[in-house]
């Protein structure tokens, strides 16, 4: 199931990634780009690969985000200890874990 989601989170990224290093760098040319006032020292080739990887990290955030929020109540309350080592007091503590 962490593979699926890791699959989930990481593959949507990356097409969007994908898109955002082609319309991006089509407005803007890596030669004329600053940063904090200083135009950049690194090659256009490394520009692109930043830029890449800073969309792709911007895209796996949007992703994650996104599964974590869609995750179903039983996920997020569910008791991780079986009934036997619940402490005293859980309302859970007699019946079954989920």
């Amino acid at each position: 199931m962490l593979t699926q989601r890791i699959a989930w989170i990481l593959w949507p990224a990356f097409l969007v990634a994908c898109g955002m290093e082609v319309v991006f760098f089509t407005l803007f040319d890596p030669e004329d780009l600053h940063f904090l006032g200083a135009p950049l020292e690194a090659s256009r080739m490394a520009v692109y690969s930043v830029g890449f990887f800073v969309f792709w990290a911007m895209g796996a955030a949007s992703s994650f985000l996104t599964c974590f929020l869609q995750r179903s109540p039983w996920e997020v309350n569910r008791c991780p200890l079986p009934a036997t080592e619940r402490p005293e007091g859980c309302p859970k503590r007699e019946g079954p874990c989920c």
